[in-house]
């Protein structure tokens, strides 16, 4: 897929991951949506990247929004061949903390956004794609989903997170598998410990600490550097029911 043809909605859009590949696609040509709940930032991000952005108020977890978003999207778009689920929350707790066990609704809430609503994206983008006219190799559309290295190597406090990201990588091939017929592929991207809004205010002593644990190069991961693997997904077709870790080799201690 040429990315000057992309016409892509991207959840999460406003910030972080999901903006940084929102500018990387434009830059190439590309129309993109923004989905996100933060209007603020949503109408911000959208007036920099200029005519080639819409935003639209979108809740992930919501079957009836996210399934009217893209429509939106779509026409506003003229089309949608591309999807990017960014949208995520940390869930971080414990599950015996000093205070008790963790609320089952923290669990299932941390589920609820980053696994539920990541099917939830892929599945009403999926409907939509399948009407696309198929480009070469019969490309309709991709579909690329954000888990976390987390998902392999969980630490102490991110049974929700983990147990979220997992499942993304999970239902990968089986997706992929199913969208065959159709011509939509299906990847997801393991991000390692990235710099986004999630790190902003933390301890200087704590993020050098964290950057030290990266083995090369030894720092954050630059939002840049995923919206350019999100570029390389979409332009590889053979690409297809795989999870690529973007992590600097860093593999996470158990705290």
């Amino acid at each position: 897929m040429q990315l000057d043809q992309v016409r892509a909605a991207i959840s999460g859009g406003a910030s972080g991951l999901g903006f940084a590949t929102a500018k990387y696609l434009a830059a190439q040509g590309a129309k993109v949506a923004l989905l996100d709940v933060n209007d603020e930032k949503g109408d911000a991000a959208a007036k920099e990247l200029g005519e080639s952005a819409r935003y639209f108020r979108t809740d992930v977890t919501s079957e009836n929004g996210v399934a009217a978003a893209l429509a939106e999207a779509q026409a506003a778009l003229g089309g949608l061949n591309v999807v990017v689920s960014c949208a995520g929350i940390l869930g971080a707790g414990r599950v015996l903390g000093r205070e008790g066990a963790m609320p089952l609704e923290a669990f299932a809430r941390t589920v609820g956004v980053n696994l539920v609503g990541s099917f939830n994206v892929a599945k009403a983008a999926a409907a939509l794609m399948q009407a696309n006219e198929p480009g070469e190799d019969g490309e309709r559309g991709v579909i690329v989903n954000t888990a976390s290295i987390a998902a392999y190597e969980g630490q102490i406090g991110q049974a929700a997170y983990s147990a979220s990201k997992g499942g993304v990588i999970a239902m990968t091939l089986p997706m992929a598998r199913e969208f065959a017929r159709i011509g939509v592929r299906v990847m997801t991207i393991a991000p390692g410990v990235f710099h986004t809004p999630m790190v902003d205010g933390m301890p200087e002593a704590v993020y050098d600490s964290l950057c030290a644990q990266v083995p090369y190069p030894s720092r954050l991961g630059r939002p840049e550097e995923y919206a350019a693997t999100v570029g390389f997904i979409l332009q590889n077709r053979y690409l297809n029911g795989e999870t690529i870790r973007v992590d600097g080799a860093i593999r996470l201690a158990p705290k």
